[in-house]
């Protein structure tokens, strides 16, 4: 009989955990099993898992076929080292002892790893907390900010009082640039007066053809 090791689902919609289960192959994913070997929680993090280690090695050994979930949850605890380090002991390559201290230190620094996980996720929420908080101590800040500065009058309003007083003074200066130009006009006015010494040019002749005229009859 084909055997597989599987998850079968359980809790409410949205928030799912497994069992670690044992079951024969045709069997539907939620029907019967073989033997329960532990639990999968992923809503939590990291994610919790219970195992029973010798129960899934030795089912492991006998040719079970973890599902891809399940194979990764096994190497996650060391199931697939120890099967692999076995393996190697069988064949000659390994000694039991030089086996159990390679275990053994696998084992010590996968701690040591889960740990560093653990206290990396707990600053992590520490820093998240202290952001939101200062988040929010300066939402605050600015609200109180914008309420007392409605509340206060503007000095925008005092200043523009003080410009439209001075608009007078800039008119007449305004005004007397204006007046200039016609100033110059009154001071060119003199140079018109000197046409009727023009006329007076035109007009000398009139006394010569007076002079001719009694030389005409004294001919006559």
């Amino acid at each position: 009989m084909a055997t597989k090791i599987r998850l079968q689902r359980f809790g409410k919609k949205g928030k799912p955990f497994y069992h670690v289960v044992v079951a024969d192959a045709r069997a539907p994913r939620d029907g019967k099993f073989i033997e329960r070997l532990g639990s999968y929680n992923p809503n939590t993090n990291p994610a919790t898992i219970d195992i029973n280690f010798d129960k899934a090695l030795d089912w492991v050994n006998k040719g079970a076929q973890p599902t891809d979930t399940c194979r990764a949850i096994l190497s996650y605890k060391g199931v697939m080292y120890k099967k692999h380090l076995e393996g190697g002991v069988k064949k000659g390559a390994l000694t039991a002892e030089q086996a159990e201290a390679k275990f053994a230190e696998w084992l010590q620094s996968k701690e040591g790893k889960i740990e560093g996980k653990k206290e990396s996720l707990t600053k992590s929420k520490d820093e998240v907390k202290k952001a939101a908080l200062a988040a929010e101590a300066k939402k605050k800040e600015d609200i109180a900010a914008a309420i007392a500065a409605k509340n206060t009058p503007a000095p925008e309003v005092v200043e523009e009082e003080e410009v439209s007083e001075e608009t007078p003074e800039v008119e007449a200066v305004a005004e007397e640039v204006a007046e200039a130009p016609v100033a110059e006009v009154v001071e060119e006015a003199p140079v018109a007066e000197e046409a009727p010494a023009a006329e007076e040019v035109a007009e000398t002749p009139a006394p010569e053809a007076a002079e001719e005229a009694p030389e005409s009859e004294e001919k006559a």
